[in-house]
């Protein structure tokens, strides 16, 4: 079974925030594969069905970003899912807008949601696609990652969420190194 869970905070006032770029992803991921998330257990919105012949969980928690690993840590017990077979998607201040990185394993990269995620896995090999939602230096960082994108930034970021969603369905069926051969520096 794949696990793909986008990380964001629940509620209006985070909507179409930089820090909500994995639940735009995930959303995405549900646009392309029309499907959508219409169950809630270990406090999370969810989808579970069978996509390209896998057996598929998209994922959004709603624990609020910094405690994301409590519901991705419930998802992995339950359903017995291997560590390889996870798939992060979360916001980078350290990649431009409209670029994404994609790894095999690796830090947390100062991203709380992902810092839970891998004390709740106890492991930093944890596949995952890093969207870029750049960096200013004026701004204090808890403030910037929940600002919202300017026009000239939006669409820079539709061809990152798009990308990022190609790929992770494209996890589906292949492996992380595989997704990285193919999606990594290509744009």
């Amino acid at each position: 079974m794949k696990l793909i869970v986008g990380l964001g905070n629940p509620g209006k006032e985070y909507q179409n925030t930089r820090h909500n770029a994995g639940f735009m992803s995930i959303d995405k991921i549900c646009d392309k594969l029309n499907v959508s998330l219409d169950k809630t257990k270990f406090n999370a919105e969810y989808y579970q069905g069978v996509i390209k012949g896998q057996r598929v969980l998209l994922v959004k928690p709603l624990t609020y970003m910094n405690l994301s690993g409590q519901a991705v840590i419930q998802f992995v017990d339950y359903f017995d899912i291997d560590i390889e077979d996870i798939l992060v998607i979360f916001d980078d201040m350290d990649t431009e807008v409209g670029s994404i990185r994609i790894k095999q394993k690796g830090s947390d990269g100062r991203q709380n949601g992902m810092k839970n995620i891998l004390s709740h896995l106890k492991t930093n090999e944890v596949p995952r696609i890093r969207i870029g939602i750049g960096r200013n230096r004026q701004i204090e960082t808890s403030k910037y990652v929940l600002s919202k994108f300017s026009k000239d930034e939006q669409i820079e970021l539709e061809h990152a969420l798009d990308k990022a969603s190609d790929a992770a369905i494209y996890f589906i069926e292949n492996d992380i190194l595989q997704v990285m051969n193919d999606f990594n520096g290509k744009e």
